[in-house]
């Protein structure tokens, strides 16, 4: 008997469903049956069944004689399963890799309850991808399993069929089916939930959403969408005909009412002649099931009306937002003027000496960079007033009490800007700042680049896309000093940036703890606290794993190591550690996998430590792949593994100045394989590792001396003299393009 019986009901997709069977099909999990009902599908997906059912037992092909509709083919493969649970998947959707066994895994966890809830992502034709707003839901009932009753916001999710996984004993028992019509979900979701003694959930992405540009049946304008009242109807009746339910009436009367609200108000659903008729069937089924002694919520009081009154209203209300609309405009227009008069008033005082902006990561508090010269600025120049730039509220609670700081576009922040002699930032400052004579702006960068930076963008209009190079180079111009770590970022900032500003051979001031801690040997008191701090055991063997974002994927985020197996090969004695891009940080990749995993204890997800440097110092080894923080790991002299499986992809899409596996910090795996024997073998740690590490920090580690932040407050800030760091010239990289030439080369 298989864990899962996947039934797919399959009409007019044969442009998606090969996707479809394959995102099942190749999952590592394999204890499944798919259930391909045909519904006499007119085009050629029952001879694409048939091909899948020839080469893969696993695959059971049901043609019907007739077309029956979405949920009538769903209920004709029911009957034909004989896995544990049911799992409905529509043709054109797809599972994330993972998946299966990410849901086996939780059902093991809660033992089998009678409904399991999931995540998902809505995927656009165009490319973009949006993960499900209430998936904080799935995560606040992680603990336990519940009833309705217990947790009823469960009900706020989309009830439809396919977020879910049901036990097959659990539906047979209590004879659920699919009706016939459009909005068949409606009557199978509600009375499920209520009916289950046991939920439990998954905050994990296990399915993309299809939102296909055209064909959607939801998205057709149409008189079927009629049928809505009649669901709703055998809702009503599956309540009538359970007494012990009837606390729920109210709940879903008020649902229904929203529901059929809503696809009134969409343009693209009803026919403009049948909208009258739609919301008088409304009115009356509202009329109709209306629990006795109910107050009515005010959004759906226009039910308790006449469509006129309720199109009139729809007016009002549009003509609001509009005139709301063009206030806003009128508001900022004005403010605007205030604002330039204001800024013209402030820039006529003198500049303060000693005032200092910081701003980091797009003002998301002090770090990097930019906050280690702040840290060493108060230690050895108290006379310096440092004041921070922060993005909002939420961020600022965040600081140190001590530390001064002013919110982005606020009078304060224009009243400091306007004074500031110095500006230390890893980003660019907004455009609307002006450079006022005398001021000195000091541009740290946030690490050593290997992928194309600034005007070298312009070769790849799809790294670049949404992205306006001309406006950075404008806020470039007001840079006076670019910090560099090594010849190699001096000339790439100097060809990516083709400004007026003078590269700085200070170093990096926020790997100054990393130098230090490889110059006092082994496990810093620092790293050990970062590693109690984080749960870890005493005496694993920690594994960093830091991808990168790729450019050729929209969002970012691609699935290059399957986590859970990769912390189940590193075996007994060891802890990964993950830390995904700080760009992929609230996005949908943390949902795929690796959110779950870290509740339950498979690994460690650090992606939200503020501080990369404590990550880096509570490692043992770092495996990567094109990340930037490579440059700064080899500070530790600690072991690397560049993984690089789809080098070429992320070369062609991105560009990079170098081949990062030529000039390696450590052996270079190609394919999941080559990392796991890297990593169990021990490979990772031996000789040949040292030698191309040592090269590698030679070359980009050659101005980092564990004293880069004192030597941009000296020099920079005071005016000081101080040595340089001492660091033997070598040759620039070889061309990654095969020219012959140096692509850093000065022109």
């Amino acid at each position: 008997m298989p864990r899962f019986s996947v039934i797919v009901p399959v009409f007019k997709v044969q442009g998606f469903l090969r996707e479809c069977l394959d995102s099942v099909l190749e999952q590592s999990y394999r204890d499944i049956e798919v259930i391909a009902v045909d519904d006499r599908s007119p085009d050629g997906c029952g001879a694409i069944l048939d091909e899948y059912a020839a080469r893969d037992p696993r695959v059971r092909v049901l043609h019907l004689p007739e077309n029956v509709g979405l949920g009538r083919a769903r209920n004709a493969g029911m009957p034909n399963a004989t896995g544990d649970f049911l799992f409905f998947l529509d043709s054109d959707d797809t599972l994330t890799p993972g998946a299966l066994r990410a849901l086996a895994d939780r059902l093991d966890e809660t033992s089998d309850p009678d409904v399991l809830v999931f995540d998902y992502a809505r995927t656009y034709w165009w490319g973009g991808t949006r993960r499900n707003v209430l998936a904080h839901v799935l995560a606040e009932a992680a603990d336990t399993t519940f009833t309705v009753a217990e947790r009823p916001q469960i009900l706020d999710l989309l009830m439809v069929v396919w977020n879910k996984v049901y036990r097959r004993d659990f539906v047979l028992k209590h004879g659920f089916e699919f009706p016939p019509g459009y909005y068949e979900d409606t009557p199978w979701t509600f009375p499920v939930l209520l009916s289950a003694d046991r939920i439990a959930t998954l905050d994990r992405i296990c399915l993309n959403y299809r939102q296909r540009r055209q064909g959607n049946i939801l998205s057709t304008t149409s008189r079927k969408h009629f049928d809505i009242h009649d669901q709703y109807e055998r809702v009503f009746a599956f309540l009538t005909a359970r007494p012990e339910q009837a606390s729920w009436r109210p709940y879903l009367h008020a649902k229904m009412g929203e529901h059929c609200l809503d696809i009134l108000s969409k343009p693209d659903r009803l026919p403009p002649r049948d909208k009258a008729e739609f919301f008088r069937r409304t009115a009356e089924l509202f009329r109709t099931h209306r629990p006795e002694g109910s107050t009515t919520a005010p959004e759906l009081r226009v039910l308790e009306g006449s469509y006129q009154a309720y199109r009139a209203k729809r007016q009002t209300d549009r003509a609001r937002r509009e005139l709301a609309r063009r206030a806003g405009k009128l508001r900022t227009a004005a403010g605007v003027r205030l604002t330039r008069g204001r800024s013209a008033l402030t820039a006529r005082r003198p500049l303060d000496p000693d005032l200092v902006l910081y701003s980091a990561s797009s003002h998301r508090g002090v770090l990097g960079d930019p906050g280690a010269i702040h840290r060493k600025a108060r230690e050895i120049a108290p006379q310096l007033r440092g004041v921070w730039v922060v993005r909002d509220e939420e961020t600022a609670a965040l600081l140190p009490a001590d530390v001064e700081h002013v919110l982005l576009d606020s009078p304060q922040y224009r009243q400091v800007a306007a004074r500031a002699t110095y500006f230390v930032n890893n980003v660019n400052w907004p455009g609307a700042l002006a450079k006022r004579p005398g001021s000195v702006h000091i541009h740290t960068h946030q690490g050593t680049p290997l992928k194309y930076m600034g005007a070298d963008l312009l070769e790849r209009p799809g790294a670049r896309h949404g992205f306006d190079v001309p406006q950075l180079l404008r806020r470039a111009d007001r840079w006076d000093h670019s910090l560099v770590a090594n010849l190699h970022s001096e000339l790439v900032w100097e060809r990516a940036y083709p400004c007026h500003f003078a590269s700085a051979r200070t170093g990096s001031p926020r790997n100054d703890i990393l130098v230090n801690a490889r110059k006092q040997g082994g496990l810093s008191e620092h790293g050990q606290a970062v590693r109690e701090r984080l749960g870890i055991r005493a005496g694993h063997t920690v594994v960093l794993y830091a991808p990168t974002r790729r450019d050729y994927r929209r969002g970012g985020h691609v699935d290059r190591v399957d986590l859970a197996r990769f912390a189940e090969d590193l075996g007994a004695g060891h802890t990964l550690l993950v830390r995904l891009h700080p760009t992929l940080a609230t996005g949908p990749a943390r949902g795929l996998g690796l959110a779950e995993l870290h509740r339950r204890g498979v690994l460690v997800d650090a992606t939200d430590e503020p501080h990369v440097e404590d990550v880096m110092l509570a490692s043992d080894v770092l495996v990567t792949d094109y990340s930037a923080v490579m440059f700064d790991y080899a500070n530790l002299d600690r072991p690397i593994v560049v993984h690089a499986d789809d080098l070429g992809a992320y070369t062609a899409s991105r560009g990079t100045y170098f081949d990062i596996t030529a000039q390696a910090p450590g052996h270079v795996s190609r394919s999941y394989r080559e990392l796991a024997w890297l990593l169990t073998s021990g490979t990772w740690q031996d000789e040949e590792s040292a030698r191309l590490r040592a090269g590698f920090r030679a070359r980009y580690c050659e101005f980092d001396d564990g004293r880069a932040a004192e030597r941009v407050v000296r020099t920079l800030l005071l005016g000081e003299e101080m040595p340089r760091p001492s660091a033997a010239r070598i040759p620039a990289p070889a061309s990654a393009s095969g020219t012959g030439h140096d692509l850093l080369a000065r022109s």
